[in-house]
């Protein structure tokens, strides 16, 4: 098992990035969410990973953090989740909301994943909400769907949905009324 890779960052596109160790490039598939919190070309980079290994192929699959690697093995465990559809998941959002997601049985934040509908989403939870252990879910789901409408009303007043997820990321995790975040994003947008 290749635990974890630290090496220079050749290239990094859509859902898949190189680490070159030593005059070896490994290419490493991923989440959206994961490459795009990649640092620059040529700088390094220290990722845990997952080798998944088919009758054809050995695929490495890579995660900034201990926690997102947990929860991929944990989704990939259930039957008919495989590693795209898992890293599908991953790429909707961090894993402590999807955590968050699975605990408090909101099937409709997982099937924002291409390819998850709703038997998929109810069998991820009903197999994985009691093996998730932590604290504050509530809270945390409840911010994302704060955060869902705050995208969809900036949408409405001409922002992109990027830009208002790019606002909405730079916000302190500590304001977590709706009508604080609101001003913070657009205070964020005015600024830019």
């Amino acid at each position: 098992m290749i635990y974890s890779l630290k090496g220079a960052l050749l290239e990094k596109h859509g859902s898949w990035f190189v680490v070159e160790i030593g005059g070896m490039a490994f290419l490493v598939k991923s989440s959206f969410n994961v490459v795009k919190s990649l640092p620059q070309i040529g700088q390094i980079v220290n990722v845990y990973t997952y080798l998944h290994v088919r009758e054809d192929a050995l695929e490495l699959y890579g995660f900034l953090d201990k926690e997102e690697l947990n929860l991929f093995e944990k989704l990939i465990s259930i039957s008919g989740i495989g590693p795209k559809s898992a890293m599908g998941i991953l790429g909707v959002e961090k894993a402590d909301k999807l955590r968050a997601a699975i605990i408090e049985g909101r099937s409709e934040l997982l099937t924002k994943a291409s390819g998850v509908g709703k038997k998929t989403a109810d069998r991820i939870i009903l197999e994985l909400r009691n093996k998730l252990a932590q604290e504050g879910t509530g809270k945390i789901v409840g911010i994302m769907e704060a955060d869902h409408d705050i995208v969809e009303a900036l949408s409405n007043l001409g922002y992109t949905k990027s830009q208002a997820k790019d606002a909405l990321a730079k916000i302190n995790p500590g304001v977590v009324k709706m009508e604080e975040r609101i001003k913070e994003v657009l205070r964020l947008l005015k600024n830019r």
